[in-house]
């Protein structure tokens, strides 16, 4: 998900939804809160949308590394294989 094009889609959203909901209701504050409310949601679904994408990137991994046998162990902190350690082809005078 690319970040300025959802923020741009929330946004547009977030205008048609509150313009219907004025000519709707005729209430300023009654538009403002629901507005507010619906922003709240919108970026609910987009984390958990992201939660559900990482997870799934993440299982993808776990799964290629099972099938090429090449099974990552997981150290004390957490991660995983070679993480942690510096690339062995680069020199220290490469930046």
């Amino acid at each position: 998900m690319y970040g300025p094009r959802v923020i741009a889609s929330m946004s547009i959203v977030l205008v048609v939804f509150a313009v219907a909901t004025y000519f709707l209701q005729g209430s300023a504050v009654a538009t403002l809160w629901q507005t507010i409310l619906c922003a709240i949601l919108l970026q609910a679904g987009y984390f958990v949308c992201i939660l559900f994408l990482v997870s799934r990137e993440r299982a993808a991994r776990v799964r290629k590394a099972a099938e090429s046998g090449n099974v990552a162990h997981s150290g004390e902190n957490g991660l995983s294989g070679d993480m942690g350690t510096a690339a062995p082809h680069l020199k220290v005078s490469d930046r």
